[in-house]
């Protein structure tokens, strides 16, 4: 019996602590945990409640009359060789963007699209013919802000005299059965610039004169052309989600128009006077002090330097 080995085989000792297998599973599962909170807490997206909704546009519309009979000619080029607009660009080459440089919280890039967009609102809300004359509004709302749609939307469909709704505050356009476009060359001289406001928005001024070329519509190259002037300020501000989606909220729109009759309504569409018209003899319309959400009636004398010298 000495010579046998023992009828008992002896155990290995038993390892303390986890196997490899379970410390990675246990690594990985307290990395998945760690990413979700973290993704939770820090996600790239922004949310709806952090930005503020835009505020109405407050608008201004005052026509301008003139002093006596507007001036004419058979051709327009003549007619602004011979006004204040001899040295204005054509189009938006008249609207340069003025140099943009990163504010404290926005880039140079961003700076460029507020100025971009802005640029883009006026020359489709003051340039394109077929807002001008053709009753089109597309152009100019695709560039809105979504929280200002509605006050768009109802400015056409129900325009009113009370600085919210006026469709000639959002865009020019003129009366399609008195006028149209004697030249599509129309003049312009216009500033555009930049600032920030907060971390959070940028706002950009734009300020503007347009002058047309008009004759009454249906008239062909018979009719005399005569000029009228456009002056649009306007103020923009912009969100980064503005910025990132190409529209802007419009502020503030003040306009002054002419040579227009004080006696008629410039809210739907500026009814221009035209080549040998003179003013209707009256006022604007009353203002009624009583009456809550209406804007003050008002209206301008055009200076006769304003005017084409014929």
């Amino acid at each position: 019996m000495a010579d046998h080995a023992p009828a008992v085989r002896r155990r290995p000792a038993l390892r303390r602590g986890l196997s490899r297998q379970a410390l990675i599973l246990v690594m990985l599962i307290a990395v998945a945990f760690g990413t979700a909170i973290y993704m939770g807490v820090r996600h790239p997206y922004t949310t709806p409640t952090a930005q503020q909704p835009a505020e109405p546009l407050r608008m201004t519309v005052i026509p301008l009359s003139p002093q006596g009979r507007v001036p004419g000619a058979a051709d327009a080029e003549y007619l602004f060789a011979h006004s204040p607009a001899a040295r204005f660009d054509v189009g938006g080459d008249g609207i340069p963007l003025s140099d943009p440089r990163r504010t404290a919280h926005f880039s140079d890039s961003q700076v460029v699209a507020a100025l971009s967009t802005a640029k883009s609102y006026i020359v489709e809300s003051s340039l394109y013919p077929a807002v001008l004359t053709g009753g089109q509004i597309r152009p100019a709302r695709v560039l809105v802000d979504p929280d200002q749609l509605d006050q768009f939307d109802q400015s056409f469909e129900h325009p009113a005299a009370d600085g919210r709704h006026e469709p000639t505050g959002w865009l020019v356009r003129f009366d399609p059965s008195r006028a149209e476009l004697a030249d599509r060359k129309i003049r312009v001289q216009g500033t555009l610039q930049a600032t920030e406001i907060d971390s959070s928005t940028l706002e950009v001024t734009a300020d503007g004169t347009f002058v047309y070329a008009l004759r009454p519509t249906g008239s062909g190259d018979k009719a005399q052309v005569s000029l009228f002037t456009v002056r649009r300020e306007l103020q923009f501000r912009f969100d980064r989600d503005d910025l990132r989606m190409d529209q802007a909220q419009i502020v503030t729109s003040y306009v002054q128009a002419g040579p227009l009759s004080c006696a008629e309504d410039s809210v739907t569409y500026l009814r221009p006077l035209l080549a040998g018209q003179t003013a209707k003899a009256g006022g604007p319309a009353g203002t009624d002090p009583f009456a809550t959400g209406s804007a003050t009636a008002l209206c301008g004398s055009l200076a006769v330097g304003a005017q084409p010298k014929v």
